[in-house]
This record gives C-alpha cells, sequence and structure tokens, in this order.
C-alpha cells in the first residue's frame, strides 16, 4: 500500500468491483433468499433508521448487486432508480428486480460522480438518496458527490447515508497494534488517495481477485458534513454505533443483531449514519 496519483482510479475500483459481482452471487456472496421470498432484508442499522418509504422515488447511489434497491422497493417505494459504473452488477440487479417481480425498478449504469448526465430528466425529481456501506471511500471527492445528492432531490428531500466510520478507517490489523486489537496505519487527516493490493473478498474467505489493486481515499468526518452543507443540504441527525455490516478487524465478534463489534466494550465508533434535508 502507498500513497500516490489518482490517474488509475476509476479503472481499477471498476475492474475490481465488476470481478466481485460474481463472487458476490456465489454460494458463500450475498443471501438474496428474503428478496426472492418478497421483502429482502436490510441489515439492523438501515432498517432501524430508513422509516416509511411507501410512495417515495428513492435514487440508490452505488447501488451494486441492486439488493437494496430491491427491498425498497418491496418496501412500498413508487420508483427505485439504482445507479453503479459496473455493467456485470446492473445486470445483477436487472435480473434480481425481474425475478422479484418488480415493475417499479430502474438501474442505470453512470460513475456516480456523473449521476446528472446519466440522468438529465430527474433533477429534483426524489424524495429521499439512500447510500450506504463502502461508499465514499471509492470517491476523490465529496463536494461532487454532494452536487449530486443535491442535484436529485426535490425541495424537502432527504439523503440517508451510512458507512463506516472515518475515525475507524484509522486503524487496519496490519497497522502497529496491541495484541488483539488493529493498529494505527491511516492517518485521519491524510486524504489519499491509498493504493492496495488485496486479492481477498469481503464476502466469500476462499475468493482471490485477479483484478486485486483498488484505491481508496480517506474523508474525515467534518468533511462529509461540509460538502454536505456546500451542497445546500442541512444536517437533520447523525449517529455513531458499535457495530458494522461487515467484520472490519480479526478481533471483532458478531453481536445478537448481525453487526461486526469489539469483542469487550466498545472502543470506538465503528459506523455512523445521518439524515440529511434539502430545505
Amino acid at each position: 500500500m502507498a500513497a500516490s496519483s489518482t490517474s488509475d482510479w476509476r479503472r481499477l475500483n471498476q475492474a475490481n468491483w465488476d470481478e466481485r459481482t460474481a463472487v458476490h452471487l456465489g454460494p458463500r456472496g450475498y443471501d438474496l433468499s428474503s428478496h426472492r421470498s418478497g421483502r429482502g432484508e436490510l441489515d439492523a442499522i438501515v432498517e432501524a433508521e430508513i422509516g416509511d418509504v411507501s410512495g417515495l422515488a428513492i435514487l440508490h447511489l452505488q447501488c451494486h448487486l441492486g439488493d437494496d434497491s430491491v427491498a425498497l422497493a418491496q418496501r412500498g417505494a413508487r420508483r427505485v432508480v439504482g445507479v453503479d459504473f459496473s455493467p456485470p452488477a446492473l445486470d445483477a440487479a436487472r435480473n434480481l428486480s425481474a425475478e422479484c417481480g418488480l415493475n417499479n425498478t430502474r438501474f442505470v449504469l453512470s460513475d456516480v460522480l456523473c449521476t446528472p448526465a446519466a440522468l438529465p430528466e430527474d433533477a429534483g425529481a426524489f424524495d429521499l438518496v439512500f447510500t450506504s456501506w463502502g461508499t465514499i471511500c471509492w470517491l476523490p471527492d465529496l463536494d461532487a458527490w454532494a452536487e449530486v445528492i443535491g442535484y436529485a432531490l426535490r425541495p424537502g428531500g432527504a439523503l440517508y447515508f451510512a458507512d463506516m466510520h472515518p475515525v475507524a478507517r484509522v486503524f487496519d490489523d496490519e497497522g502497529i497494534r496491541a495484541a488483539g486489537f488493529p493498529g494505527w496505519r491511516f492517518p485521519y487527516f491524510e486524504h489519499g488517495p491509498w493504493h492496495f493490493d488485496d486479492a481477498a473478498d469481503y464476502m466469500d474467505a476462499e475468493a482471490r481477485l485477479a483484478n486485486s489493486r483498488t484505491v481508496e481515499f480517506q474523508h474525515t468526518l467534518s468533511s462529509i458534513l461540509a460538502a454536505l452543507r456546500r451542497a445546500g443540504l442541512r444536517l437533520d441527525w447523525l449517529r455513531e454505533h458499535p457495530g458494522l455490516v461487515w467484520k472490519p478487524f480479526a478481533g471483532c465478534v458478531r453481536d445478537a443483531q448481525g453487526l461486526w463489534t469489539w469483542p469487550d466494550r466498545p472502543w470506538l465508533p465503528l459506523s455512523l449514519s445521518l439524515r440529511a434535508l434539502k430545505p
């Protein structure tokens, strides 16, 4: 891992996520049985916070396989538009939606930062922008990201965002650490880019990715909030959580809600969620 040029960030990351799609559709990938049964499961944090989506027009940014897009549609959303930059992932999303008998979903191929160009007819068309879990770490420019959200929302519309807490991203199992704990690795105030070469997948422990090189970026809590404010959004609430939907560190354990958390005490937040409104 090293910090260097951003020149290949999009190409490398897309190749990695294109390849992950087949892994995530495999036997050790995403469990989509609840979707096929008529009501797709959401993780415990989103389920507790998303609220009633009946009748809403929802834009799901960086939708990957579309599992959350489908779950929101199955909860009564009027329409759901998923956006992602991976053609194989969008093929999987369309197949899942068709398999579930939905006619209120649409999946659009686009880099998330180019969403307005991909949806020129949808300025101010959405009641809710939804984006969660492992999203902004792939983006170098949060102002451009926040502008996409502002573009899409109608006045009175809301953003729901959940992701790994920026503080937790400072740590890594390969960092300098005490026994049983992750160690310091990524300085909180260094934006990156951080280049990785890691063939592992977060869902399937047996998978090895040929497209193993990725580029990530660090965003502080203040930079997230400032970007949303500059795009004209107003923070409604922000919450910090001791659990995360994937296993961030080797020492983490699964709690009763299915989230990964610290083994003994809630030392630091592992995730955050927020709701921001467009006046």
